[in-house]
């Protein structure tokens, strides 16, 4: 069942506005009378014209709003210079009511553009259907604005168009949640090489879980990659990389390495270079981010921890990748945990509970329990250990001095970090990331 309506008067010219109030009183009775058990809600999208007042494009169309009862609550105009910042307005009143299955009633010339900038904004999350605008014999002078691609590809250029406009819409907005922050490790040496840990904030991702630097999408999120993509290009600037050189770990919670410059595995949970300029990520919302630096070998690397990679060892094969592909030193190589769920919060059930225990008792707390508490820092700090890497080297949360302390539980601090154990399935994930500087 249709939850929504957006209807598009966007690209129609504003020669005729009664005309234009006709074809929208004509639209809203024709919804009004197809949900009588439920009514949608509804959104007009229109443009607004340059040097135009927005309160005044909204109410042109007043007239044609009146008279519907039913959908009144439920109705909104939404006016913007540009379809991006229209379209995404619309897109957040969606989101804070948790729809997801909208039709869009519009021009028909118009719906292949349309479909451009639905593939940018939005995700799999969402179904859309699409309806043609039926425009009255008497409303023949009513003109598309757009060029007609109906019924063909758009050209490239036009493609290009639409996502540079729609980037300089993301970019013009503001930061969220307060300032951006990173954080970052002691013994890294910074002269040498550029890493850090980001955190929630100073990003333009709105929806609470996944508010304000999230740096990750999928098709089961709500927030696009283009958001996704902004947020990164403001932790590049705060950082100092470059966005473009930038490659993060496919994650497969498994324990296989990709070796920059060589064959590219399908999904890899460690990568490792000693290219420079080169940035290296890993994603971390309860699962650890690992960052490895060599200041000898002036190699580095970045793995993503969860507690299956944690179990088929992770960690030391991305060692082991710098020891084989860069000849480094094992007593040389730098680690640092950075922020996972903690061993205050983090529970499995009994069966891979035991596999910790394995490794170490002090892993485990309630161990009899259905459900005991997993230390997988602990766990991977003594692989680690075990494997080669001396214990001065290793950074987690073991250190004294919590004033040096990065590696926080992200399930207990809901104002800095991500946590799919605390949020559910649309949580949001910061990064750990490394280069080795020019």
């Amino acid at each position: 069942m249709v939850e929504a309506v957006l209807i598009d008067l966007f690209s129609l010219t504003a020669n005729l506005q009664s005309n234009i109030q006709g074809l929208l009183h004509n639209t809203l009775e024709a919804i009004e009378k197809c949900s009588s058990s439920h009514a949608p809600f509804v959104y007009v999208m229109c443009c607004q014209r340059q040097g135009g007042e927005r309160k005044g494009e909204q109410e042109s169309l007043l007239p044609a709003l009146r008279g519907f009862q039913s959908l009144k609550r439920r109705l909104e105009v939404v006016c913007d210079q540009t379809t991006a910042a229209a379209l995404y307005t619309v897109k957040q009143r969606l989101d804070e009511k948790d729809l997801s299955i909208i039709k869009i009633i519009l021009p028909t010339l118009r719906k292949d553009l349309m479909k451009v900038y639905i593939d940018h904004l939005f995700t799999a999350v969402y179904q859309f259907e699409f309806e043609d605008l039926q425009v009255a014999p008497d409303s023949e002078s009513l003109q598309i604005s757009e060029h007609q691609h109906e019924g063909q590809m758009l050209p490239s250029q036009d493609m290009a168009l639409i996502q540079s406009e729609i980037q300089m819409y993301l970019e013009s907005l503001p930061s969220l949640k307060g300032e951006l922050t990173i954080l970052r490790s002691s013994l890294i040496p910074d002269d040498i090489f550029l890493h850090g840990f980001s955190t929630r904030t100073g990003g333009i991702s709105y929806i609470p879980t996944l508010s304000s630097c999230n740096l990750f999408s999928s098709s089961k999120r709500r927030d696009p990659q283009i958001v996704v993509k902004e947020n990164l290009r403001r932790l590049a600037n705060a950082a100092g990389f470059n966005p473009e050189a930038f490659h993060r770990v496919k994650v497969d919670h498994a324990n296989a390495v990709c070796i920059m410059g060589k064959t590219e595995p399908d999904d890899y949970d460690g990568i490792v270079t000693d290219q420079k300029g080169v940035t290296l990520a890993a994603p971390g919302a309860d699962c650890i981010p690992v960052l490895f630096a060599d200041p000898v070998r002036r190699a580095c690397g970045a793995a993503h921890s969860g507690w299956k990679g944690t179990l088929l060892g992770v960690s030391m094969a991305t060692v082991n990748a710098m020891v084989s592909e860069y000849g480094c030193n094992m007593k040389d190589i730098l680690v640092v945990l950075g922020p996972s769920v903690g061993p205050c919060c983090y529970r499995l059930p009994h069966e891979s509970a035991k596999e910790f225990h394995r490794i170490d008792p002090k892993c485990v707390r309630l161990f009899d329990s259905a459900n005991p508490y997993i230390d997988i820092r602990r766990a991977t700090r003594i692989l680690l250990e075990r494997g080669g890497i001396l214990p001065e080297n290793i950074q987690d949360d073991s250190i004294t001095d919590q004033n040096q302390n990065i590696t926080f539980c992200t399930a207990c601090h809901p104002d800095k970090f991500y946590s799919h154990f605390r949020d559910g399935t649309n949580f949001g994930t910061q990064i750990g990331f490394i280069s080795i500087k020019d």
